[in-house]
């Protein structure tokens, strides 16, 4: 046995560095076929200042195989809560061919309760004891483990730019797919180097400009330390929240990306990279055999989907891409001047592009299951791609044969999940040198070129087993992650494609916002590292309630966030702190009173009392702590300052206990304004009616004018705002430092009613409450329609009334609403019922978020009326009816709307699903429990042989097939279902007869039908003489899954499950919008 360095490996996860410790222990094992134990573990050896050794099961651990892993040697005494992680490989030399060595790797976070890893299944014993082999020679068997013993790496403290040199890209909520394309497209340096020379404006805007956003991330992925957002990228496109929350398919993004940055190159100088880097061309052909006569159509590509069903790796797939399709039989080609040929039909390649984008079909339709299913088979692909191969088999005859086509793989896209969602990320070699790295959003990683190659391939792969001692059979998982879209380049090109890119490929303008934008965030990052060095002093002045009630608020007396704000150290004194204040405002420190702001119990905000002398002496950051027991981030104020009549500041008078200091606001119910007028210290033991000539000069009303005062106390969650009595003194009114006192002119008796709002209280109530409502026609749910000032108390028959209005529609009660998806940005799926709700704000909430949109529509009935119906949808017929009608009345109903065969003809109604017969409804059956949003209901007439059939007759299914192409053993239906009466002796052959008559066939196309009893999908075919009704068995249970089959092509127009059958199936296909 022996220890010796071994040279370091490339890495995963969690990254080996320089230094760290990897050794390489070799175990020779005598007389293995003699060891009669079923554990054999080796010496102990040490790595990483941890102990290991090899476990092997020399029978194997229950399987046919050599069993074997690495073993943490002294578990057992390690302290509690031990871990370790490592990155090894066990391998069994082969003494005679070393190349035949069996070696298999993998890593694994080492515990207590998974003390070992490896493999159970490792190779079979029938290799290992055949001499002949090479693997026990003189019965001796040599055992090699290479261990890498790597740091755990916090995934928080993780710096992609320090580890690897480039950086990740941000996911806004199921983006993954985006950010994997985005890094392949810039990691092609050719390309970033055209969108750089995309000619855009200092005046241009990211968010509007597909080419400056791409640009400006672009440059942050290349110079930034940090992962970059890519939501400008996704403003510009025109996505919103939504978009950003809806996982869609990267090889469809490719495309609709592609196709718009193409637009956006027209007339630039730029004009035609797309196509220079990513289009090729092919050539589909159809060739008679027997005349000479050959049709040929070139077709351009910017990428090629491969097949992977069925296909082994990519030079098979381009073997099925190029697959002589042979026209014969039914099938023979219509040659010009001709007539029908025997024809082969296929594609060839005429050439290929520099970069080559192959998109793996992962996803295909299942048409048994009607949905979309993932291909997780084995497929590999090569690190180098010979397109020549086989005497260039796939190049056309017009093919450039000087052009080589050998190619090197640039980057893997990986899909791990499964159809309806999952992850992306991808697998890069941005200088195609030797080193890969993984690109998975935020994060990027080095990698080794088995990660990115091989453990993308799919198909499945062995668990090793986590406690080899128990009797356990090795587990075999399904590998849900594996490539699915690759990028090559082309040998001959890649010196011009991965070309030097530098600053001066990018704008001056470009340059110089992006550097700003990035000093800025530089700027913001130091002020957030020294924050707890500063405080937040923000000063609000009469100038600022006067700018801002009555225009950005209401309620309380100003918005803090929209005051002067100053960043003054902890430090600094807050004597030098007003001095700053006198230089920023002109106001001298002498004529200065900070008074401190306070919040109350009823959540307003009001100034509470002015600055002591005490508190003045105070550093700004023991003045923050003293008075800010919410402990807040800032110190708010109230600069208290009189002014002349030359609008001078004046010296403050003292103010006594006995002064109270009140804001005012004025109402003008004419003008529905409040404004803020002026502030007065008024005393305790006063009376509002002795301020009142100042409260009219401050209005400009006449001296003899009736004022009314209201004291404004609270607006959460309702307002209060109370009438004050001139009569009675400050003090029994409750009023304290810092209250608000809004006052009109007493309103007229015989003006009452001519304003909306006669009075402060009804119109405080008004501006709590009031809502701008969109509304938007259900029919179009992007587009606004129109909007309505409304109030969140109004009731449900207020807005359908005023919704009404605005339509022009009589009868508000044909409105109906449906409230908005935060979260989807959608309409919900349920409407708003008659009076379901009883006011607009109980529309408008989604859980914690609140709308202002609502969707509406306008029904040919009244909703109450409506909802009393059940809907249904029979064939082609839409039928409303009483809940509580049964199916009969459905039937009568129909009756009355189609032309029947005779005035007395006897309807049914059906179930059908997927072309075949579940139900037949009973006509009292009541129509409430039928559900028509997944089934198709059809009503029929009962044909006159059913309602005489015999004592043996039969009522059996009959429903049209077609094999699968995939699987020629399964069947799809497809038409419309129908029943049909067969009598007890009636062979095949009388059927067809009424079968063809039935469904008026021609006899040409008639005679190429087959006709077969299916059970349970298996087909067991007729022959013309066989007695139908023998097959067909009595009172089974799902006798919709026994039928005569009727066997022919489905000649109707195919519906699209899919504009790209390779799609998920998501909600809505990708667009970009600008």
């Amino acid at each position: 046995m022996e220890v010796v360095p071994a040279e370091p490996a490339a890495t995963v996860e969690n990254q080996p560095t320089e230094d760290t410790p990897i050794s390489r222990f070799t175990w020779t094992i005598d007389n293995l076929s003699r060891v009669n134990t079923k554990k054999l573990y080796s010496e102990t050896f040490v790595v990483g200042g941890y102990k290991w050794r090899v476990l092997i099961f020399p029978r194997g651990n229950n399987v046919e195989f050599l069993s074997m892993y690495l073993d943490v040697a002294d578990s057992a005494v390690l302290p509690y809560g031990w871990t370790r992680y490592a990155q090894f490989s066990l391998s069994v030399v082969n003494q005679i061919h070393n190349k035949f060595t069996i070696r298999k790797e993998t890593q694994h976070q080492f515990s207590a309760r998974e003390s070992d890893w490896g493999f159970t299944s490792f190779m079979p014993l029938s290799e290992l004891y055949n001499p002949s082999r090479g693997y026990l020679v003189n019965d001796t068997c040599v055992i090699e483990a290479e261990v890498a013993v790597c740091k755990v790496v916090d995934y928080w403290s993780y710096d992609s730019k320090k580890e690897t040199g480039y950086v990740g890209l941000k996911n806004q909520g199921a983006t993954c797919y985006m950010n994997s394309l985005l890094q392949t497209l810039y990691h092609i340096p050719y390309f970033r180097k055209a969108v750089y020379h995309m000619p855009t404006t200092e005046n241009d805007m990211p968010s509007g400009s597909i080419p400056l956003a791409l640009q400006s991330l672009f440059y942050k992925l290349q110079y930034n330390d940090s992962s970059v957002s890519t939501k400008e990228l996704t403003k510009s496109f025109g996505w919103d929240m939504h978009d950003s929350f809806m996982q869609h398919d990267v090889q469809e993004l490719n495309r609709v990306l592609s196709e718009k940055l193409e637009d956006k190159m027209k007339g630039t100088v730029v004009e035609g990279t797309i196509q220079q880097l990513f289009e090729g061309h092919h050539m589909n052909y159809i060739e008679c055999i027997n005349v000479d006569f050959k049709s040929t159509r070139k077709e351009s590509f910017y990428d090629l989907q491969l097949d992977v069903k069925g296909c082994q790796d990519v030079y098979a797939s381009f073997d099925k891409y190029v697959e002589v399709e042979r026209l014969e039989g039914d099938n023979k080609y219509h040659a010009e001047q001709h007539g029908l040929q025997d024809a082969k039909k296929g594609v060839l390649f005429i050439d290929f592009p520099p970069v080559l984008q192959l998109q793996l079909k992962r996803f295909e339709y299942d048409f048994m299951r009607d949905t979309m299913v993932k291909i997780n088979d084995r497929y590999e692909f090569p690190l180098q791609l010979d397109l020549d191969r086989d005497d260039g088999k796939y190049l056309s005859p017009d093919a450039d044969r000087n052009v080589r086509n050998l190619y090197t793989l640039h980057s893997v896209l990986v899909h791990s999940g499964g159809v309806h969602g999952g992850h992306y990320y991808a697998f890069i070699r941005p200088t195609l040198s030797d080193q890969w790295f993984k690109f998975d959003d935020e994060r990027v990683t080095k990698e080794d070129a088995k990660r990115a190659l091989e453990e993308q391939y799919g198909g499945e792969e062995e668990l090793p087993q986590t406690n080899p001692g128990l009797n356990n059979t090795p587990f075999k998982f399904t590998k849900y992650s594996n490539a699915y879209m690759l990028v090559y380049i082309r040998e001959s090109d890649k010196d011009k494609i991965i070309c030097n890119v530098d600053e001066k490929d990018i704008a001056e303008h470009l340059r110089i916002r992006l550097e700003k934008d990035r000093e800025e965030k530089e700027r913001r990052k130091k002020e957030k590292a020294e924050a707890h060095l500063y405080t937040i002093i923000k000063v609000a002045r009469d100038d600022d309630l006067t700018a801002q009630i009555g225009k950005d608020i209401y309620f309380d007396l100003v918005d803090h966030d929209k005051v002067p704000s100053f960043r003054i150290q902890k430090q600094m004194p807050f004597t030098q702190f007003k001095e700053e204040v006198a230089k920023e405002l002109g106001i001298p420190t002498q004529f200065q009173r900070f008074w401190l702001w306070a919040k109350r119990q009823n959540h307003t905000y009001r100034p509470n009392r002015p600055l002591t002398p005490q508190e003045e002496a105070l550093t700004v950051g023991q003045l923050k702590e003293a008075a800010n027991k919410a402990h807040n981030a800032e110190l708010k104020l109230f600069l208290e300052v009189e002014l002349g009549l030359d609008l001078k500041p004046l010296t403050l008078p003292d103010k006594t206990r006995e002064d109270i200091l009140l804001f005012f606001k004025l109402y003008d119910p004419e003008k529905e304004q409040l404004r803020y007028v002026g502030r007065l210290f008024v005393k305790a033991s006063g009376r509002p009616q002795d301020i009142l000539p100042k409260l009219r000069k401050m209005a400009g009303f006449l001296q003899d004018d009736d004022v009314e005062l209201y004291e404004e106390i609270k607006f959460e969650p309702n307002v209060m705002c109370e009438y004050i009595d001139n009569r009675i003194i400050f003090r029994s009114c409750q009023l304290e430092d810092g209250d608000i006192v809004c006052f009109q002119k007493s309103p007229k008796p015989d003006t009452a009613d001519q304003f909306r709002y006669p009075d402060v209280p009804s119109f405080l109530v008004y501006i709590r409450n009031r809502q701008v409502v969109h509304f938007r026609s259900l029919e179009k749910p992007k587009e606004d329609d129109f909007c309505l000032e409304m109030s969140k108390i109004f009731t449900y028959d207020e807005v359908v009334e005023k919704v009404a209005q605005q339509l022009g529609v009589d009868d508000p009660s044909k409105i109906r609403l449906t409230s908005h998806n935060c979260y989807s940005q959608q309409p919900k799926p349920q409407p708003i019922k008659y009076r379901g709700v009883e006011r607009l704000l109980d529309m408008l909430i989604h859980y914690n978020q609140t709308s202002d949109i609502l969707y509406y529509e306008v029904l040919d009935i009244p909703l109450p009326e409506l909802q009393a119906l059940k809907t249904l949808k029979v064939s082609v017929h839409s039928i409303r009816l009483p809940k509580n009608s049964t199916v009969g009345d459905v039937l009568s109903d129909i009756k009355s709307k189609v032309d029947l065969s005779h005035p007395d003809a006897e309807l049914r109604l059906l179930e059908v699903f997927y072309h075949k017969i579940y139900k037949i409804f009973a006509p009292s059956e009541k129509i409430e429990n039928i559900n028509d949003q997944y089934w198709t209901l059809r009503a029929e007439e009962v044909p006159e042989e059913e309602k005489n059939l015999g004592p043996f007759d039969r009522l059996i299914h009959v429903y049209h097939f077609t094999k699968d192409t995939q699987n020629q053993t399964q069947v799809q239906n497809f038409g419309e279902p129908f029943f049909m009466v067969i009598r007890e002796d009636e062979t095949l052959s009388s059927i067809k007869e009424r079968l063809q008559k039935k469904l008026k066939v021609s006899d040409e196309d008639f005679s190429k039908w087959k006709f077969a009893y299916i059970s349970l999908g298996r087909p067991d075919y007729f022959e013309d003489s066989d007695t139908v009704a023998t097959r067909f068995q009595r009172n089974m249970y799902g006798a919709w899954e026994q039928y005569l089959g009727l066997e022919h092509p489905d000649t109707a127009p195919r519906k699209a499950h899919s504009a790209n059958q390779n799609r998920h199936s998501f909600e809505r296909p990708v667009k970009i919008y600008n």
